[in-house]
């Protein structure tokens, strides 16, 4: 198994599907590229359950905790996306999306999957970056999103149920196109319980 670290980070990542590309340069920024069809989504209509979008995870060391990130993606096909993912198995996982919409705007998008996949388009990015966070509070999570870095607006509230496991990491995906790059910038690690849901903070 390939695995790499990053300063920012208390533990060693490791590939959940290969990429078709990725690097970590000298500022520690990670570049993964996805290749054709990558995505992970169970339809709750039952026709499509994909798993294949290449996923550089961690197992956090900590109860409570947040990762951030500055995302910035090549949007060209309908749902490439640069994702930060919450897994615990292949039928219980969540993920936070930069991604490319049917109306060809970028927009944020989050997915909670307890058997099947609860989708939800949030609100509409002007530019092809954003910043993005994951956050654990005992046995709920959070997802937010900022043009700075700095104030958060919440994307979803959610509880994945009783985990024996978690990782959490980064992600691209193409579910309709050939290939997706997203680039993984100013990457955070907290070991706090994120206090206010709503505000952020």
């Amino acid at each position: 198994m390939t695995t790499f670290s990053l300063p920012s980070l208390p533990a060693d990542l490791h590939w959940q599907n290969d990429p078709l590309d990725w690097k970590v340069d000298s500022e520690s920024i990670l570049t993964i590229t996805a290749g054709e069809m990558t995505d992970w989504f169970i339809d709750p209509g039952g026709t499509v359950n994909n798993s294949n979008a290449p996923s550089a995870l961690f197992t956090p060391p900590d109860a409570d905790f947040m990762l951030s990130a500055k995302i910035t993606v090549n949007l060209t096909y309908t749902y490439d996306a640069g994702v930060l993912r919450i897994h615990s198995q292949n039928d219980v996982w969540a993920k936070v999306c930069f991604e490319y919409s049917p109306q060809q705007q970028p927009m944020v998008v989050s997915v909670v999957t307890h058997g099947t996949s609860d989708d939800c388009n949030s609100v509409v990015i002007d530019g092809n970056s954003i910043y993005m966070r994951l956050a654990r509070m005992g046995k709920a999570f959070a997802f937010h999103y900022s043009h700075d870095g700095q104030l958060w607006h919440m994307v979803r509230h959610f509880s994945l149920g009783d985990l024996n496991t978690v990782q959490i990491g980064f992600a691209a995906q193409s579910p309709r196109g050939e290939k997706c790059t997203a680039v993984f910038s100013e990457i955070q690690y907290q070991a706090r319980r994120l206090q206010d849901i709503r505000s952020g903070e």
